[in-house]
């Protein structure tokens, strides 16, 4: 499982120009779903992302939590974070999960990070053709791998 997370001040999702989700300073969550990813990856990423600290205290310092600031969550699906891209121009996405496996994991991971951050997680819309729309604070963009703890 990968997660591209994203410090914001505000950012949004659209779909057939509706706005569906909208949140102001946090974390923006694009997910990627792995063939053969299993509950101890989806805990990991979640307990990662609510101890990131990676929002500013006092003295400017990248010292506090999403916990710490009360921040919000919105959360995107994107099997395209397994994009293989080895051989040739055209991405295979072989090893992304297949929608009967990821969607589920999906609402787990959403269902997960809402209990560990005690309020309600913002989406997008899983498979939808979405617009996401961010002001990234920092800027602050970090990529972790279950698979690939560094």
């Amino acid at each position: 499982m990968r997660i591209i997370i994203q410090r914001v001040s505000e950012a949004s999702v659209t779909i057939a120009g509706e706005k569906i989700s909208e949140i102001k300073q946090g974390l923006l969550l694009f997910v990627g779903i792995e063939n053969g990813d299993t509950e101890e990856d989806l805990l990991y990423l979640t307990h990662k992302t609510v101890n990131l600290r990676i929002f500013d205290d006092e003295k400017g310092i990248m010292n506090r939590s999403i916990l710490d600031i009360g921040g919000e969550a919105l959360v995107v699906s994107q099997f395209t974070l397994h994009a293989a891209t080895k051989k040739g121009n055209r991405p295979s996405y072989i090893h992304a999960a297949k929608p009967e496996i990821s969607q589920p994991m999906y609402n787990r991971f959403c269902e997960t990070l809402e209990r560990l951050l005690h309020r309600e997680v913002k989406t997008g819309r899983f498979g939808a053709d979405m617009k996401v729309a961010l002001v990234n604070d920092g800027p602050v963009t970090i990529w972790i791998d279950s698979k690939n703890k560094e």
